[in-house]
């Protein structure tokens, strides 16, 4: 039974398996994306109820441009319908949006639509909803290198008394950031058992929990159980138990 007062601070996820949803049904793989949406709305709304401070969903990688045109376009257009349809319950329910990458790229429209809702949402105090659009984890890490190595020339940080939190802190988790720093657990659906770019730096000591429940069937209930997979660890950071 999930323990209320052990919940993750912070749950990443990686929504995989909508093509596959869509191709065992005989439908195009935008109907799987649409289905993945519906998911992906029940989830934001339970991690919600149960107390998260922060949810990072992985909406669209650096590597999804390589999709074919029709697919990508159809992403874009499903995320200009959740801001459209779901603002208002997200504004409602006190959460905040905030988007890890760099969604300058993205058609004019969904730009638009991005920032209506990082703009809209942005004095919420609840939950925070990090969306990660156009996101890499090493191009997430160059981004902050450049950044620091830049601070360090125009001599406002000295390279000497760089730490690995001070790195944390140019990332797009970091302080100077979203400020959700590294989520306890990360969990990926579909049955992959990879990171896929996700996170690299942040999930150095994240608890991982892999199902094999595609996306558009990963219900509230089948969350809690990666909630409860999660409780019954023992989480040691590289110490001895």
């Amino acid at each position: 039974m999930l323990d209320m007062d052990r919940i993750p601070s912070h749950v990443a996820i990686i929504m995989d398996g909508n093509g596959r949803w869509a191709k065992k049904r005989g439908l195009p793989r935008l109907a799987g994306h649409n289905a993945g949406m519906k998911s992906m709305i029940e989830i934001v709304r339970r991690s919600k109820a149960l107390g998260l401070d922060h949810l990072t969903l992985y909406a669209f990688s650096t590597e999804n441009w390589k999709r074919s045109a029709e697919e990508v376009s159809g992403i874009f257009k499903l995320l200009i319908r959740y801001v459209e349809s779901e603002l208002r319950v997200i504004m409602d329910n006190n959460v905040r949006i905030r988007i890890l990458g760099d969604y300058s790229p993205l058609p004019k429209d969904s730009r638009a639509a991005v920032e209506k809702a990082i703009t809209q949402t942005a004095g919420n105090t609840g939950m925070q909803l990090n969306i990660a659009l156009n996101y890499g984890g090493r191009a997430e890490i160059l981004r902050a290198v450049q950044h620091l190595a830049s601070d360090a020339k125009a001599g406002r940080v000295d390279p000497e008394e760089i730490t690995e939190e001070s790195i944390s802190d140019y990332l797009y988790t970091g302080r100077t950031e979203t400020g959700c720093g590294d989520p306890e657990l990360i969990i990926r659906t579909s049955g992959e058992e990879r990171l896929s770019n996700f996170l690299l730096w942040q999930s150095a000591y994240s608890e991982f929990v892999f199902t094999d429940v595609l996306w558009p069937d990963f219900t509230p209930e089948e969350y809690e159980k990666c909630l409860e997979e999660y409780q019954s660890r023992d989480r040691r950071f590289g110490g001895r138990k």
